[in-house]
């Protein structure tokens, strides 16, 4: 048939509709003022309420995209394309998070610069999903590579470089506590402020007592962007360091599955930890799923407890340890210390040369002194990552370092060791050990042949190792504090005011959280902003001197020489390139020579601020965002569900593999940029959805290895490959399971419109679902019976009639306005097209389908199927896009049930029901009752003392 609804005639009408949409600029978002107008010439009309839906920012990858990808942008514009609809004033574009370590291994390999690979990929991602019709607003797409926008990125990273946090400023929220200029700190300083407590700094030192240099390094120490040697996660295998998040479970990169260790090194840090409070109490105020909140407020790890001061044989000063649990004090017999731990040094050094004949073998290592001992478990420690350290399986091991720490309740000498799982970057380094409460603790004590001490009364019958439950306190006394028979809760209150009464200890709070490692030994990223003069100390470019572009080198693989060493030394691609690294520059006091920094940020750095990009990309005003800009999209009071006014994206869609990450890092900088009156909203998302992901059978051999799935075939004894039998898993879309399935696929064999159907039908969003080609049939064919029952097959001409609808079909339509409008608005995609085939299949048993009841059938099927709404709509006669026509309005007579379910009782208990008119009057309701066969059967002949009726839901007969 010449118009039957083909994967050819929709292709025509795809191609047609995108570039209709282009020339007219459809879905251009229309700012309230300036160049950045709608399609027509215009801003937004007065009273439309703006709507900033967006996606999570892709990164273009040379493979493209499976359909597993196009889920999260088909949802996010069936939604905008809905609320254009309804008349809002929609703001949905989409760029590139275009740094990235892919392209630049795939330039490792073949020398091909990965800006030429990268600006390659993003042409086919863009071809792609252009090809799929999501109604982005294309002027203001960009990638994070564009010089225009590395060169704001730069600019937001030396805002954070040039401001402090003051605990005691008052924010426009009211809060205490904001990011301030340094040059508030400077002046702080000059009017008397007490210098830092810093190990370099002359005791009693003033602000005037310090030269120039030393000034600069007092505010240097307290920037939220600053340099110090850190411990990191070091990869040699990528020949960079990485964040802890970039570090799997198993202590191995994410990206290339190399080994971990643990260096100290000279790295960028950003001070995230002075918003670690307001990072963990502003998620109350945002609409977040509660797994994600949960994942942040872990990360963060916030823990009330105390620090403990231990007086230790041979330091000169005092170990500090942190504890949530200081009523188990009492029970501590022994403590342990990092092996990096600065007091070890110290405290070897003053103890014996050779073991006393008191020293237990196995507290000695194998070693004749402390000193061997401890430096051959160092180097032990150096060789394992962080999560092998603190693996929970395998034997505790450790060695003793000769000296003993004081517990300050009872004054008893406790053994110092340190040992492989207690980290430097966790706490102070260093713990009490109380082996009845811990299982760790218990573990090591049971290996090391040390006390065990219980604290807690343990239940009766109770023979294990730690007792980690709850129970009232024991063998907690001394002359001056008695927490016997207390609770944990009141024994930990009681503690720690014994604590800071004698000067041993202070109530306290501590994180989980460490500041953010922002240096990558790369090439491919953003360079700082920073140079370093004849002091090695860090100075701020001018913004005319933005952007600083990547130089050419002479080739970008990392060297590390042995991916297996812990202990080589990163060598970053930059510093190849003598001319740029260094430079000669007028900074204000003449020319000098200055040397850049030759690490480059993190490909977070990017997408920590794209959001507001999307807002102003041209950047007219000469700023980050036009407040004016930034107000109307995102500030607060802009969306009425937003009742706490924080502001922010107004939908945010993405996947939760980006809980802790990409989320923890945005919301950081937004609150710098807030702090710094940048901004005015406080979160830079208000509401946040996580999509599930689509899935698909893979198949392995008899050798386990992975066979392409397209080249399966299932017989009646199960499947096989090239005749032989393969066992079919599920697993994710991707090369090495070879069962990738490529949009451009289903473009081919179905269209676009059913590929998006077929992916928003599969099941509720937020919930994973198996892909399955041979399903997508079932929604072709639902859209091939709407193209039916407005287009004729033969001649292509419309068929609808300007009949007037019959009462069954109007309700059926007007339900289905109402229920498909509802699920829009929650994000059930799925039930709102199950509703719209129950609404076109009545219409299919038509003989004629009425024009007014066509019509409203191709305006809600437009979010879902675009391509095929607007030619059925211009066919219709209309030679507007549907676009921003409004959405049908329900007319609520229509929705009132014609008939209900009554529930019959005798003597209250069910015996019967029956489909009754829902304007029955009692009086026949009752008649509709005693007849009914269930209830005669109950009454068994007896007289009807009394029927009590509840029009038209309930009658209960109540026998003599």
């Amino acid at each position: 048939m010449p118009f039957r609804y083909t994967a050819a005639l929709a292709e025509q009408i795809e191609l047609k509709w995108q570039q209709e949409w282009l020339d007219r600029g459809t879905f251009f978002a229309a700012n309230p003022g300036g160049e950045l107008t709608d399609g027509d010439g215009g801003h937004a009309a007065p009273g439309a309420k703006p709507f900033f839906v967006m996606d999570m920012f892709p990164y273009p990858s040379g493979a493209g995209l499976h359909v597993g990808h196009p889920l999260g942008y088909i949802a996010t514009d069936v939604v905008a394309r809905h609320r254009r609809m309804q008349g809002d004033n929609v703001l949905h574009a989409l760029g590139y998070d275009a740094f990235g370590l892919p392209a630049e291994q795939y330039a490792v390999q073949t020398g091909q610069h990965p800006r030429t690979t990268t600006e390659a990929n993003i042409e086919i991602m863009a071809r792609q999903l252009r090809r799929l019709g999501v109604a982005h607003d294309p002027r203001r797409s960009f990638a994070t590579i564009d010089p225009g926008y590395v060169r704001w990125t730069q600019w937001i990273f030396l805002q954070i470089f040039e401001s402090w946090y003051d605990e005691h400023a008052v924010r426009p929220d009211g809060g205490r506590g904001a990011a301030r200029p340094v040059s508030t700190l400077v002046d702080a300083y000059r009017n008397g402020r007490e210098l830092p407590e810093l190990d370099w700094l002359p005791e009693g030192a003033t602000w005037a007592d310090l030269d120039e240099v030393s000034r600069r390094k007092v505010i240097d120490s307290q920037r939220l962007a600053y340099v110090s040697e850190t411990p990191v996660n070091w990869c040699p295998g990528l020949g960079t360091v990485l964040a802890n998040e970039e570090v799997t479970s198993e202590g191995r990169s994410e990206r290339g599955n190399f080994p971990v260790f643990q260096r100290t090194l000279r790295q960028w840090n950003m001070r995230i930890t002075a918003y670690a409070d307001r990072l963990a109490d502003d998620l109350a105020l945002i609409d977040w799923p509660e797994k994600v909140t949960a994942m942040q407020r872990n990360w963060i790890g916030r823990s009330e407890g105390a620090h403990v001061h231990f007086e230790v044989t041979d330091a000169d000063q005092p170990l500090t340890v942190f504890t949530t649990r200081p009523d188990t004090l009492f029970g501590a017999t022994y403590v342990v210390l990092a092996p990096e731990h600065p007091l070890v040094d110290q405290i070897v050094a003053g103890a014996d040369d050779t073991w006393g004949e008191d020293i237990p073998e196995v507290w000695r290592g194998g070693a004749a002194s402390p000193a061997e001992a401890v430096a051959a478990y160092r180097r032990e420690a150096a060789a394992k990552t962080a999560v092998e350290r603190q693996a929970d399986a395998g034997r505790k091991t450790g060695v003793f370092t000769g000296g003993y720490a004081l517990n300050p309740v009872n004054g008893e000498s406790l053994p110092v060791f340190i040992a492989d799982y207690v980290l430097m970057g966790y706490g102070t380094g260093a713990i009490m050990a109380v082996p009845g409460g811990d299982a760790r603790d218990y573990a090591f004590a049971q290996a090391f042949e040390l006390p065990i001490v219980y604290t807690v009364a343990t239940p009766e019958g109770f023979e294990g190792a730690a007792w980690t439950g709850d129970g009232a306190v024991v063998n907690s006394a001394n002359d001056t504090l008695d927490l016997n028979g207390l609770d944990v809760a009141e024994a930990k209150s009681r503690m720690i005011d014994w604590l800071e009464a004698e000067g041993a200890g202070e109530r306290t709070i501590t994180y989980r959280l460490r500041d953010w490692l922002f240096s990558r030994q790369r090439y491919w990223g953003e360079p700082f902003p920073i140079v370093y003069d004849e002091n090695d100390l860090p100075v701020a470019l001018p913004d005319d001197a933005l952007p600083v572009n990547l130089p050419e080198v002479p080739d970008y693989a990392p060297r590390t020489f042995d991916p297996e060493d812990a202990d080589s030394s990163p060598e970053a691609p930059l510093s190849r390139n003598s001319d740029w690294v260094e430079v000669t520059l007028d900074l204000g006091d003449g020319p000098k020579t200055y040397r850049r920094d030759t690490n480059t940020m993190p490909n977070w750095a990017g997408s920590c601020w794209y959001y507001l990009h999307y807002l102003d990309p041209e950047h007219r005003t000469g700023e980050l965002v036009d407040p004016k800009l930034e107000h109307y999209w995102m500030g607060p009071g802009h969306n009425p569900e937003d009742v706490h006014g924080v502001g922010g994206v107004d939908l945010y869609v993405g996947g939760v593999e980006h809980a802790v990450l990409h989320l923890l890092y945005a919301r950081f900088w937004h609150k710098v940029l807030y702090d710094l009156g940048h901004v005015g909203s406080r979160e830079p998302f208000y509401k946040l959805f996580n999509q599930g992901y689509i899935q698909a059978h893979a198949y392995t051999d008899s050798r386990g290895a992975y066979v392409p799935a397209a080249e399966v075939e299932e017989t009646e004894d199960g499947f096989v490959w090239n005749g032989q039998p393969v066992t079919q898993e599920y697993g994710k879309i991707g090369k090495s399971l070879k069962n990738v399935v490529s949009p451009d696929e289903m473009y081919a064999a179905y269209g676009a419109d059913t590929l998006r159907v077929y992916e928003m039908s599969m099941g509720p969003l937020d919930l994973s679902r198996p892909w399955e080609t041979r399903a997508v049939v079932g929604a072709q064919r639902f859209l091939q019976r709407v193209w039916r029952n407005v287009v004729s097959e033969e001649t292509g001409e419309v068929t609808v009639s300007d009949d007037t609808p019959d009462e069954a079909t109007l309700r059926v339509l007007h339900r289905t306005i109402a229920g498909v409008a509802e699920d829009m608005g929650q994000m059930r995609i799925n039930t709102a097209i199950a509703k719209l085939i129950v609404l076109n299949n009545h219409l299919t048993a038509l003989p004629t389908v009425p024009r007014s009841v066509a019509e409203p059938l191709v305006l809600m099927t437009a979010p879902i199927a675009p391509h095929l709404a607007e030619e059925l709509w211009q066919r219709l006669g209309h030679d507007r896009s549907l676009g921003h026509e409004p959405f049908p309005a329900v007319d609520e007579r229509y929705l009132v049930e014609d008939t209900v379910t009554c529930v019959f009782q005798v003597q209250g208990k069910v015996r019967g029901r029956a489909e009754v008119p829902a304007d029955i009057t009692e009086e026949r309701l009752t008649e509709v009752a005693l007849a009914d066969a269930n209830v005669q059967r109950a009454l068994d002949g007896r007289e009807v003392r009394k029927v009590i009726v509840r029009a038209p839901k309930l009658v209960n007969v109540v026998p003599a």
